[in-house]
């Protein structure tokens, strides 16, 4: 007769621990924390891509998977006698409390901007005994993406007053990054192409740091889920008709492009 386990976090760490046991699975037995952490990333997004979709269910199901491959860095954390599922909650926990003193202690903070800074204050007087390092630069983590990492150092020699004064001036930039791109085609010289289109895209992602109102991974991720709709509705109008897109000529393309782009416009006004 098999083991009910009750929907709850202990019973999920059970089903690990029972996984990794002797008698367990191989292909739980074998992973590691950097096995692990290569499945992560791949588990976090498709539960990014269900919340961009509003897919309510799968945002359900793939939660569970982020959920299930963090609880097994504990287990693996466990056997190692490194730390335990309590000793992460209560860090995360004390943390929460330590850095909303204005909800828990005696600090104030009306706004998110004020909260914002209190955050700051906090996490740099914790931070206040470690090893002293030798740039700003070094508190950004290599770890993140590539726009996350962007966005960061942006952030970061901003703490500093190294930012631009308007949105405007960021827009000035990019009209001359844009310029210097042209300039390199036009020259024929691929690796400056490539330089000159790296600090294009690092220019927009200023662009989206400086206006604060959304992260540029988020932005992009909005708009490949639209290029990817209207492709495929695109597609379906298309096989409709008893066509492919690989039957059409370039102006055809387009012409069903905007078609569909118009369509979608109108939808989303209703």
């Amino acid at each position: 007769m098999s083991t009910v386990y009750p929907p709850e976090a202990d019973s999920l760490m059970a089903v690990l621990r029972r996984l990794r046991a002797p008698d367990g699975c191989p292909w739980d037995r074998e992973q590691t924390r950097q096995s692990l952490a290569r499945h992560l990333d791949g588990e976090c997004a498709e539960l990014i891509y269900a919340i961009d979709r509003e897919d309510v269910p799968n945002i359900c199901e793939e939660l569970g998977d982020v959920l299930m491959n963090l609880l097994f860095q504990v287990v693996i954390a466990e056997e190692n006698g490194e730390f335990t599922l309590a000793d992460v909650w209560r860090n995360i926990i004390y943390k929460m409390i330590r850095r909303h003193d204005h909800v828990f202690g005696n600090s104030r903070a009306e706004n998110a901007a004020e909260v914002a800074a209190l955050w700051q204050r906090i996490k740099a007087a914790e931070h206040a005994d470690r090893p002293q390092q030798e740039s700003l630069m070094d508190q950004v983590k290599l770890s993140l993406s590539v726009l996350d990492r962007a966005e960061k150092l942006q952030k970061k020699a901003a703490e500093t007053g190294f930012d631009w004064n308007s949105a405007e001036a960021v827009i000035d930039k990019i009209a001359e990054e844009t310029a210097e791109v042209r300039e390199a085609m036009a020259q024929k010289d691929d690796e400056h192409i490539d330089e000159e289109l790296g600090d294009l895209l690092f220019a927009v992602v200023n662009l989206i740091r400086f206006r604060n109102r959304s992260h540029a991974s988020e932005l992009l991720r909005k708009a490949n889920l639209k290029f990817e709709n209207r492709f495929r509705a695109m597609e379906t109008k298309l096989a409709a008709e008893g066509k492919k897109l690989s039957d059409l000529l370039p102006d055809e393309m387009d012409s069903c492009w905007e078609a569909v782009k118009a369509e979608s416009r109108k939808s989303t006004a209703k």
